[in-house]
């Protein structure tokens, strides 16, 4: 199992930049995918970026150029660059991890951080 923590969320206006961080609290951390999704107000839940153990990325098309997945395996940590951003990236920014070797397809969550893009 693992317990994720997300932080880094606010308030920015159009155009700024963001950095989300996601605390990753278990000792197998190279053996997960890591990734972010966001829900907005009335939507679906969305995969943003995901990032393998060896570093292989997958962007959704709507950040692709803007956004950045990265991961640190010494401090088990997983974070999210997001410049120019746009109002429509407002939602709540979901970390997700799930187990490469698990029996069973997990999916885990952290709580979500509020990113609200407005002038």
């Amino acid at each position: 199992q693992v317990e994720l923590m997300e932080s880094g969320g606010g308030l920015v206006q159009p155009g700024g930049s963001l950095r989300l961080s996601c605390a990753a609290l278990t000792s197998t951390f190279s053996f997960y995918v890591m990734g972010w999704f966001r829900q907005a107000p009335g939507g679906l839940r969305e995969v943003v970026a995901t990032v393998t153990p060896g570093g292989g990325t997958i962007y959704a098309d709507s950040v692709k150029g803007r956004f950045t997945i990265s991961r640190d395996h010494a401090k088990s940590m997983v974070y999210l660059q997001m410049n120019n951003l746009q109002p429509n990236d407002t939602a709540v920014y979901f970390c997700n991890a799930w187990h490469l070797r698990a029996p069973v397809h997990t999916d885990y969550w952290g709580q979500g951080t509020q990113v609200t893009v407005s002038s």
